[in-house]
């Protein structure tokens, strides 16, 4: 007779921040909360225990995700199990948020990052892009972090990170024991990090920020966001290796790679070549042609299922948690907004007092802050439908220019093992100690953190993109 698996004991930690979850949960729901009605008290209940789930990870990120939308639904819809008003959100708008046009767009970007590698087009686009730069081991850095960048712009960082680290595995058995392996390792996280803020498909708080963006009505296409980030990350990629190569990597050493692509060119392999190809043309022509990024992130997935490039057993390993975690903030936005809770949270401070230009600093701050020590989706998903809130009663505070800021900032936290999954990923290899990358995370992070919030938004301005 088969034994019955027992669930895996709770750690201390996730006891207790289930503990503290159902404490902050009910306290807005027995407390008369002042200048705050029921709907918002609900709602407070709710995003509190939000806070509480993802900054300890007391349950996975994802199952917080959907029990924010569960909780909107039976709290503050008009489905809910308690008296609401008449104009009460319907339930269908929480619901909805498990596919918004963002996760449509997601769901594409996905699909063909997973194509990518069961194609082996990652692995023979580093192939063929590393040749340039082998010979000397600084060159041979830069060169990583350049492919690395380029495919976390369309890629997810984690998978990414690992396609490289099987290119890079050789190329460490290749240098000296210490500083300079030290050096590469943490060359791959930095810029699959870095690169994710490129596109909208590049890591999920550049989703958050666009499906919140839109909520409001604001339209930012693939190519207007590419224009705005793409300069930030090049600026941040060139620093980082400036800074990897000053630390770890001595000049004058060099390396030897023998890099050698094998294309797959049946029918199928092909076929992705051409979809991969269109749809990413596609969405960097947006104004061209009008169709939205979204529609055309579908119509990839419709493509690459009707031509059979991908199938079923494809699409059931996609990162369906990190899509709906993505709608998990959205719906959370929806419902901080729709109950007057952002406004209740901004009436707490005086932030007329400091102005948009301190505004966007403590915005940026916190973002960079949290993302070291919770998910960068779960910072994105706490801060932005508050900083969304900010923009509207602050004069010279760009709804665009919070929320980019913050999904940008979010994504230059990396100076733990556990703040990014590739970081994790570089840490395994034992090649990286926790106090180099600090140093390395938290000089890159805040350098980009003040180049983003001074030099970014002006920018911005004067390109037209606000």
């Amino acid at each position: 007779m088969q034994a019955t698996r027992r669930a895996p004991a709770l750690s201390r930690k996730e006891l207790i921040g289930l503990i503290l979850g159902a404490i902050a949960f009910v306290l807005p729901l027995v407390l008369d909360v002042p200048n705050l009605d029921p709907m918002g008290e609900r709602m407070l209940a709710v995003f509190l225990l939000a806070i509480v789930l993802w900054v300890t990870e007391a349950i996975p990120l994802v199952a917080t995700a959907v029990l924010v939308i569960a909780l909107e639904i039976l709290l503050v819809s008009d489905q809910a199990l308690l008296a609401v008003p008449e104009d009460a959100p319907a339930y269908s708008e929480f619901l909805s948020a498990l596919a918004n046009p963002v996760i449509i767009l997601f769901l594409g970007g996905f699909l063909i990052a997973d194509g990518a590698a069961k194609y082996h087009l990652d692995k023979n686009l580093a192939a063929v892009l590393i040749k340039p730069f082998t010979g000397s081991a600084r060159r041979t850095v830069l060169g990583l972090m350049v492919i690395t960048a380029l495919l976390s712009m369309f890629m997810s960082n984690t998978a990414t990170t690992a396609t490289m680290f099987a290119v890079v595995i050789p190329i460490l058995g290749a240098l000296p024991e210490g500083k300079p392996r030290a050096g590469l390792a943490l060359a791959i996280p930095v810029a699959a990090n870095v690169g994710g803020i490129g596109t909208p498909v590049g890591t999920p708080p550049n989703a958050i920020a666009l499906g919140a963006l839109a909520e409001a009505g604001h339209h930012i296409s693939f190519a207007d966001w590419m224009i705005m980030a793409v300069p930030l990350m090049l600026i941040i990629l060139l620093g980082s290796w400036a800074l990897l190569c000053v630390m770890f990597i001595p000049g004058g050493l060099a390396v030897e790679l023998d890099m050698r692509a094998s294309w797959d060119t049946d029918r199928n392999a092909v076929m992705f070549y051409v979809i991969a190809g269109a749809t990413i043309l596609a969405w960097m022509t947006e104004s061209l042609h009008g169709l939205s990024a979204n529609v055309v992130g579908f119509l990839a997935v419709v493509a690459l299922l009707v031509t059979r490039v991908m199938g079923g057993p494809d699409l059931g390993k996609l990162s369906w948690p990190v899509l709906w975690l993505v709608a998990g903030g959205i719906a959370l936005g929806d419902g901080v907004g729709s109950t007057g809770l952002d406004a209740w949270i901004l009436g707490l401070f005086d932030w007329n007092a400091m102005g948009a230009l301190t505004v966007i600093i403590v915005m940026g701050a916190l973002g960079l802050g949290m993302s070291n020590v919770i998910s960068h989706s779960a910072a994105s998903n706490l801060l932005i439908p508050l900083a969304m809130g900010l923009a509207t009663g602050i004069e010279g505070l760009e709804p665009v220019t919070i929320a980019v800021v913050l999904a940008l900032a979010c994504s230059l936290g990396m100076s733990l093992p556990i703040s990014t999954p590739p970081n994790a990923i570089a840490y395994a290899t034992g090649e990286v100690s926790t106090p180099d990358m600090a140093r390395t995370g938290v000089i890159i992070g805040i350098a980009g953190t003040v180049l983003l919030v001074f030099l970014m938004p002006p920018l911005w301005s004067a390109l037209g993109m606000l």
